[in-house]
């Protein structure tokens, strides 16, 4: 008997190898490998705590949580305009240095848009639909232009969507960007279990495994050894965003110089919700620690609380946009210390499994446990967490379903809307609707103008301008 195989009949877990004599010699190298890969002592902690005992996790809500501050927009109320111009001079001079790497979270396909692919190879652009993965890369070599330094991109893929994920940006030749700039790596992976921490088979050769969530991003890239290869490159800040978000500042130099003048190891941006139910988490404060209430835990009545200005108390929405210190990441995602950890949180759900005697079931309720981590719940080990509040209508536009709200659409008429504020901006008229959306469908690329200022530069610089009228886009 292998040793794998011992290690899991000392675990109480030879189950997942009931089948293995019976399967090819491919089969059994596979099913190894994804056995060899699970800590069984993490998973026997998770079972005894987490469904054993109904140790449940911290919802993140208790009567000690308050609104948490934030550092208002320099064009809002509260807002200092030359502390502003200050930390953007801090974070271009970072830039400069390059102290900075992009991180995008990859790992999702396209099943809820209705598209069959990893979701940055989805085409949003509102005239070229380019893919979202195109859109980063441009504003990334953008920045790498202006800021004279290559700008490296960690992007985490999944098991599922690796390998097309790679294959899309060879045949796009990187979008322009150096293919050695550009860095691949996998999301870990968690094993569903039954009530008794029993590990499913989903089937004879296959655990039943699934992502350990954007949390799981601060420990892949330790173990992808993304961090050491910063370290190495002389890179500290990491600008962590998700890959659903067509309108995200990739690289943001206010955000930067801020997140260093607070000597922050965590810094995140935020914005008002829209809407007391908008299904985004909201920052606050318990003690000294800054946290994360998820949408669904906040308290009916504290969602819809108003301050005295008929404002939502509890309005900073969580756009899951940060900059993390790398010796964080490392710390964090290395797990060194039970105080150093993220918590795994616990899902019931539906997972169709392998029975003993080798049937398929597919149960019609939840039958199964699995364990994942939230990105946010960093938060509160970071020192100094710094949040940032952001214009909704330059930064966050996130493309989650296949129509109605957060879908494509929106987010391409977002995009539209962006494009009439720069053009405006820059003195060319453009006829719009109420809700700013322009009457003639136009695009800008980000290697034109990637922020309003950068747009009415190159605009101002074009010899022949042309009048921006139906399907024009400036590259």
């Amino acid at each position: 008997m292998s040793e794998i195989r011992e290690l899991y009949e000392a675990n109480n877990q030879g189950h997942v190898f009931e089948f293995y004599d019976a399967l090819t010699d491919a089969e059994k190298t596979s099913l190894e490998k994804q056995a060899s890969a699970i800590d069984l002592d993490e998973i026997a902690d998770l079972t005894a705590r987490l469904i054993q005992t109904s140790d449940c996790q911290d919802s993140g809500f208790s009567e000690a949580v308050e609104p948490a501050e934030y550092i208002p927009l320099e064009k809002n109320e509260g807002g200092d305009p030359a502390r502003w111009v200050e930390a953007r001079a801090k974070g271009e001079a970072a830039l400069r240095a390059g102290r900075v790497a992009a991180f995008t979270v990859a790992g999702g396909q396209g099943t809820r848009l209705g598209y069959n692919g990893p979701k940055g190879t989805f085409g949003v652009s509102p005239i070229l639909h380019k893919s979202l993965f195109q859109l980063f890369a441009e504003k990334i070599l953008a920045s790498s232009k202006i800021f004279a330094r290559p700008i490296p991109w960690f992007i985490m893929t999944s098991q599922s969507n690796h390998d097309d994920t790679i294959t899309f940006f060879e045949k796009s030749d990187y979008f322009g960007l150096p293919s050695d700039q550009v860095n691949f790596f996998s999301q870990g992976v968690m094993p569903a279990v039954d009530e008794e921490g029993k590990i499913l088979l989903a089937e004879k050769s296959q655990i039943a495994l699934s992502p350990d969530g954007h949390g799981g991003s601060l420990r892949a890239l330790v173990r992808s050894g993304a961090t050491r290869q910063m370290e190495a490159d002389g890179i500290d800040i990491i600008s962590y965003f998700q890959v659903d978000n067509p309108l995200v500042r990739c690289i943001d130099p206010a955000f930067i110089g801020f997140h260093l003048e607070g000597n922050s190891e965590l810094s995140s941006k935020t914005v008002s919700k829209a809407y007391a139910s908008e299904k985004v988490g909201v920052f606050c404060q318990r003690g000294d620690k800054t946290l994360v209430v998820e949408y669904s835990d906040l308290p009916e009545e504290l969602a819809e609380a108003t301050d005295t200005n008929g404002e939502l108390l509890y309005r900073s929405g969580s756009i899951a946009i940060h900059l993390f210190d790398r010796d964080f990441v490392h710390r964090l995602g290395s797990g060194t210390g039970e105080s150093a950890q993220l918590p795994f949180h616990l899902a019931h759900k539906k997972v169709p499994f392998i029975d003993s005697k080798g049937k398929i079931n597919a149960p019609e309720a939840p039958n199964a446990y699995k364990f994942e981590m939230f990105v946010f719940d960093a938060l509160p080990f970071a020192n100094n967490p710094i949040i940032i509040e952001t214009a909704r209508e330059d930064d966050f536009s996130p493309v989650k379903n296949a129509r109605g709200i957060d879908s494509a659409q929106t987010a391409r008429d977002d995009q539209l809307r962006q494009f009439a504020r720069w053009a405006a901006g820059a003195g060319i008229k453009v006829e719009t609707n109420d809700s700013g959306l322009p009457a003639a469908a136009f695009e800008i690329s980000p290697l034109f103008g990637d922020t309003a200022e950068r747009f009415a530069s190159s605009w101002d610089a074009l010899e022949n301008k042309t009048e921006l009228t139906e399907g024009v886009v400036l590259a």
